[in-house]
């Protein structure tokens, strides 16, 4: 793939997420076969400008690592937690360092800021298509009809 090719998607703005937390976003990701596909992420702000990202569902056993209280971290905040069992994830990196599932990695995806946007790349989302305001067929004038009465 060239530089001219990569699918780059704004996410959201920078402030929507602060630092040292945490937001989950559900995509639809278009694959090989052209068919959608639910494709949910974790994105981290680690920095004023620094984000990590990963596939949100951990090497375990597939569950989202937000489920239950939606929370994505552990009690101190130092490492990404799985809410099903427990797993720790170094955030920078997304390596399981303790867990079930010890050893293994998050699935990480490519990130980029541009301007105020965290932007998802490399990866083809599905574009929403904008609804169309439902009088915009109509014309701008009103038509008046006066009665013969």
């Amino acid at each position: 793939m060239s530089a001219d090719e990569i699918d780059i998607y704004a996410i959201c703005e920078i402030e929507q997420i602060s630092p040292g937390a945490a937001k989950a976003f559900d995509l639809s990701r278009v694959m090989d076969d052209g068919e959608a596909r639910p494709f949910r992420i974790v994105v981290i702000r680690t920095g004023v400008r620094e984000f990590a990202g990963y596939v949100n569902a951990c090497p375990h056993q597939g569950t989202w690592l937000n489920i239950g209280g939606g929370e994505f971290f552990n009690a101190d905040r130092t490492r990404l937690r799985c809410g099903r069992h427990g797993s720790l994830f170094d955030i920078e990196s997304g390596a399981c360092v303790e867990g079930a599932c010890e050893g293994k990695h998050l699935e990480p995806i490519a990130l980029a800021v541009v301007g105020r946007d965290v932007c998802l790349c490399g990866v083809r989302l599905v574009e929403e298509e904008p609804r169309p305001f439902p009088y915009d067929d109509f014309d701008d004038t009103m038509e008046i009809m006066i009665s013969p009465d």
